[in-house]
């Protein structure tokens, strides 16, 4: 999914949010997320701590792709329940948690129309997922409705001024972002998680964290993200290789500007919004 360059907080009129969802989860299925994903581990663990979830706990991971939220709540003896709408994923997450032997339900689901009843579960997590939803308001709507009541909701949002936020910027000055479509940065502050949360959400907490992304080397970094990680890889494969050849110098030139390694390797810090809402 390409991220708009500018951050516009309402929704658009006339939007087909099933064209736009049907375009993102064609990018979310294309190459391997989890072998990204399964860098980002500490950040599920940070999440779960922030939430101080209890063993017994009932909790939700929305737009979970390959478990890592998941797994960090089960480690607690949660009673967990991962959902992503992308099935191979569920299915890299069954396989990460029956290698640990971890108790975990893996269920399809999409995060605008959760297959639950009212006030299911004692805490909702999403970890750089639910974030990527064409339509905001609703996402964050089912969040809070599966929610109980005095329930939390965590969340690890990537912002706009990080590296992350800067790379979609990137990406959308090479491939413009489909009509209609928000930028997912925006859950990544403050402002806009009181217009998603605040009016039934209750207590909103923000912390912001940086994730380091670690590589042998920016090279290898694209390799990566251009061979895995969806919305990198169909940026490129909607371009002329000379324009690809442009995007790669962009992205390449992105690093240099956030990599601390001081060596050849790739150090990068990533900002994002570790987020706890209680709901009221």
């Amino acid at each position: 999914m390409s991220a708009q360059p500018m951050l516009q907080s309402h929704a658009p009129q006339n939007v087909d949010y099933e064209v736009l969802k049907a375009r993102q989860h064609g990018a979310w299925s294309s190459g391997d997320y989890a072998v990204v994903g399964t860098t980002l581990q500490i950040v599920g663990e940070r999440l779960c701590e922030a939430l101080d979830l209890r063993a017994g706990q009932t909790v939700l991971d929305v737009a979970a792709g390959n478990g890592n939220a998941s797994l960090a709540a089960a480690r607690r003896w949660c009673g967990v329940t991962s959902t992503d709408y992308v099935a191979t994923l569920l299915d890299r997450g069954r396989e990460r948690a029956s290698a640990e032997r971890l108790e975990i339900s893996f269920r399809e689901a999409d995060a605008e129309a959760l297959p639950f009843a009212d006030g299911s579960f004692d805490a909702v997590l999403s970890t750089f997922g639910v974030m990527f939803t064409p339509d905001q308001e609703r996402a964050a709507g089912e969040m809070l409705r599966v929610c109980k009541r005095g329930g939390k909701i965590g969340m690890a949002n990537w912002t706009p001024d990080g590296f992350i936020g800067h790379l979609f910027k990137t990406i959308g000055k090479h491939v413009a972002p489909p009509p209609g479509a928000r930028s997912p940065a925006m859950w990544g502050t403050e402002a806009r998680l009181a217009e998603l949360f605040g009016p039934a959400g209750g207590a909103i907490q923000a912390r912001q964290r940086d994730f380091v992304f670690r590589y042998r080397s920016p090279e290898h970094w694209l390799e990566v993200f251009r061979g895995y990680y969806g919305p990198v890889l169909k940026a490129f494969a909607a371009l002329t290789p000379p324009a690809q050849s442009a995007l790669a110098h962009d992205l390449i030139a992105l690093v240099g500007q956030f990599n601390r390694s001081g060596d050849a390797t790739m150090v990068v810090p990533s900002r994002y919004l570790e987020v706890v809402v209680t709901r009221r």
